[in-house]
């Protein structure tokens, strides 16, 4: 059980330091399609069909979507390999 609240801890950690790493670099706490793509060096239409994906977890704000900086680096971080975002 030690070994599980540890990893726990490690994952809390890494997400935080990663978060505030981020928001402190963009001097904003939602990321938009530009700021996706210099971050993960994706193409504009692979970003844009991971945005509309259902497992990502935008904002829409008006016309816009948006991920939290939060958001994002929480969904990075535990979908590590396990997600597949298909085109259309």
């Amino acid at each position: 059980m030690i070994i599980n609240d540890n990893k726990q801890l490690n994952i809390d950690n890494l997400i935080k330091a990663e978060v505030d790493r981020l928001t402190t670099k963009y001097n904003k706490d939602f990321l938009d399609c530009e700021d996706l793509i210099k971050i993960t060096g994706l193409g504009r239409d692979n970003v844009r069909n991971l945005m509309r994906s259902k497992n990502f977890p935008t904002t829409k704000v008006g016309k816009r979507q948006v991920v939290s900086v939060l958001n994002f680096v929480t969904w990075i971080t535990l979908n590590n390999n396990t997600s597949e975002v298909k085109n259309g």
